[in-house]
This record gives structure tokens, C-alpha cells and sequence, in this order.
């Protein structure tokens, strides 16, 4: 008797979904994607606003997106994110799709139901695909886990604290302006 094979899906299939239905895809597996809550949505357009204005103030070359914001972190077409926030350096990996290769920093807020997904599995692909910083911002754990790839060093800090950004020497941004 054959052994039954696992389907691997492409980037074909994401954009193949339902309008309206959102996921990821890594490693050639379909991860679908719940709507965000309000607080999600909240923390999320607070930390771009802050990024965004802070570019735009120091006239700097690097480009905030916010999701949904196509990422393909390999040159393959098997894996495809859209982080909640992407900061890209090299302009050369922008196209009319979105990014093609890491992001410099990439920052995930944490929903109940994306916990593993942006602990273990996304930090592993973004580590391998070069991404420099990958902020985790845990609202119901009231932790921002700060992890600085570049450097091999990982911090954990508070909402309540003023968290400094590596790749920026002069940003850092205060959590309690955020107000969960």
C-alpha cells in the first residue's frame, strides 16, 4: 500500500485563497490567520507610527510596512509571511509583491492563537533568513522579547519600559505610551 504524501503548497495557493481569507506560508505549509483583536490592532499601529514618524524625521533610507505586507523569505516560492510590522533597509528587495528577502527588523504582536507560531517557528525562519532584529510584543504576557540576531543577543523587558532598537542607535521606544 502507498504511503500517502503530504501536500506542499505555494505561494500559487496563497494567492489563490478566498478574499478575506489570510495566511502564511512555511516551508511549503499553510498556516491560516485569525482576524487581530482591537488591542492588537492598537499596539500595532502605535509601534508604526512611532517607526514610521522616527524615518521620516531623520530623512532615513529604510521603509516601515504594515501588514498585510508580503514578505518571501527565501527565494523559493514555499514561504511567505506578513509580519505585523517589516522594516526594509535595501530598497532593492522591494517590488510591486512586496519584500523579496529578510527584512531588516521584523515585529510580531502576539495573538492567542499565533503564541508558537512567533516564538518557535518564525523566529527559527527569520533567524535563517538574515533578518538583523524580531521583536515580540506579548501583551498578555506583558513581555517584549527583543531578539538582536545580528548581535546574537536576545533581551526580555515590560510593557511599562523603554525598550532601546538595535539597528537605530538613537530610538528607543517607551511601551508605557502604548498603553495596553
Amino acid at each position: 500500500m502507498p504511503l500517502l504524501q503530504e501536500r506542499i503548497y505555494t505561494t500559487e495557493d496563497i494567492y489563490a485563497l478566498p478574499d478575506g481569507e489570510r495566511a502564511e506560508l512555511i516551508d511549503g505549509q499553510i498556516y491560516y490567520m485569525a482576524p487581530p483583536s482591537r488591542k492588537h490592532q492598537s499596539i500595532l499601529g502605535e509601534l508604526f507610527t512611532i517607526i514610521k514618524n522616527y524615518i521620516k524625521s531623520k530623512g532615513g533610507l529604510c521603509e516601515p510596512y504594515i501588514a498585510p505586507f508580503a514578505v518571501f523569505l527565501n527565494s523559493d516560492d514555499k514561504n511567505y509571511v506578513e509580519p505585523d510590522i517589516s522594516v526594509i533597509c535595501d530598497k532593492s528587495k522591494l517590488t510591486d509583491k512586496g519584500c523579496s528577502g529578510a527584512p531588516d527588523w521584523i515585529i510580531e504582536v502576539v495573538s492567542p492563537g499565533s503564541r508558537r507560531m512567533d516564538y518557535y517557528t518564525k523566529l527559527f525562519k527569520y533567524r535563517t533568513a538574515g533578518v538583523r532584529e524580531y521583536w515580540i510584543a506579548d501583551p498578555d504576557k506583558n513581555r517584549i522579547t527583543v531578539y538582536d540576531i545580528e548581535h546574537e543577543d536576545m533581551q526580555e523587558y515590560s510593557f511599562s519600559d523603554v525598550v532601546k532598537v538595535n539597528i537605530y542607535p538613537d530610538l528607543a521606544i517607551d511601551f508605557r505610551l502604548i498603553g495596553i
